[in-house]
């Protein structure tokens, strides 16, 4: 009986090769949806962050509702800018004192204008105006709703446009008062500028990795990663500014030359007291310089408490600082 060698026995391919093929077509069809789900909710997430970056960098605000001479009786000029590279157009109101050669230039906060009313600026510039200082107070070019903000990047430049204007009108004396970003621009601003007196600082917020993530985390509870690197990723991209571009670890390590009050409440919960105790505590040579620290202070809403002795402490600051530049002879007082 004859038999067939193994080596000449027919190979049937379709008989070894059609269960591996099988069973890939199968796990290809439970792979492929849940691909297309894990792409899905990856797109979603990365747009969820852009889109908060692009709502942080464009704050909605609202429009003017008065003006000096109806809220307070202040007679002023409306006035037009420039930034000092001459990129922005800004506008605002200078509000005059009869022979006075010192100006107060306001520098608003994030999310409001020229008029700060929970501040408020009028009521601000009412008590200048009598002690007989110059007050200029304008808007941020953000305020515009075609512009975005830049965390004291680009409007620092506007701030110092805004110095260089009351120069321009004959200020000898010319002193900064800001609130919240616009303290931390005017900080940003001094690192550079030659022509700030002095400054007063309420409330001061710097926009740094870690007050971004804390701000952030009181409105969504979102975990810091990957949330924050997204975020500071999507910057750029929706205004122009990288967050590497604001020079906060310089400010915070910057001692000035320049007096200045700073004011802060330790119930701030956008703006942590502790950043601004730390600035502080780098201008301990700089003389008249001082931390008015408040234990129940809220975020810019220490002069609506403390009126009277809010009043007092600022108005006297500029007052002796004034002096000091008038009589350099005195500059020992109190």
């Amino acid at each position: 009986m004859e038999t067939t060698p193994a080596s000449t026995v027919p190979y049937s391919a379709t008989a070894h090769e059609n269960v591996p093929i099988g069973k890939w077509r199968k796990w290809l069809w439970i792979a492929l949806p849940v691909l297309l789900l894990i792409l899905l909710f990856t797109g979603a997430v990365v747009a969820f962050h852009g889109y908060i970056a692009w709502m942080l960098t464009r704050p909605v605000i609202a429009p003017l509702g008065s003006n000096p001479l109806k809220a307070v009786g202040l007679p002023y000029q409306d006035v037009r800018f420039t930034s000092s590279d001459g990129g922005s157009a800004l506008e605002g109101w200078f509000i005059p004192s009869a022979d006075s050669d010192r100006a107060v230039v306001f520098s608003h906060g994030y999310g409001g204008n020229r008029e700060e009313p929970w501040v408020p600026f009028y009521s601000l510039a009412k008590a200048l105006n009598r002690r007989n200082y110059n007050v200029l107070m304008f808007d941020y070019g953000y305020v515009s709703p075609d512009r975005s903000t830049t965390g004291g990047v680009r409007e620092s430049l506007e701030l110092q446009g805004a110095i260089d204007f009351v120069k321009k009108k004959g200020m000898a004396q010319t002193y900064v008062w800001g609130f919240s970003m616009g303290a931390g621009t005017a900080l940003q601003t001094a690192l550079h500028s030659k022509d700030i007196d002095a400054m007063i600082l309420d409330s001061t917020f710097l926009l740094e990795p870690d007050t971004l993530y804390h701000n952030i985390k009181q409105r969504v509870d979102l975990p810091r990663y990957p949330s924050l690197p997204l975020i500071r990723f999507f910057f750029p991209i929706v205004n122009g500014t990288s967050m590497n571009q604001i020079p906060y670890q310089t400010v915070k390590e910057t001692i000035y030359p320049m007096p200045i009050l700073f004011i802060h409440g330790m119930k701030d919960a956008k703006a942590p007291y502790e950043i601004v105790q730390s600035i502080y505590d780098n201008q301990a040579s700089v003389q008249k310089t001082s931390l008015w620290l408040l234990p129940d202070g809220e975020h810019e809403l220490i002069y609506k408490a403390n009126k009277k002795t809010y009043l007092q402490r600022t108005i006297s600051f500029l007052d002796s600082v004034s002096a000091m530049k008038q009589h350099p002879s005195k500059s020992a007082l109190p």
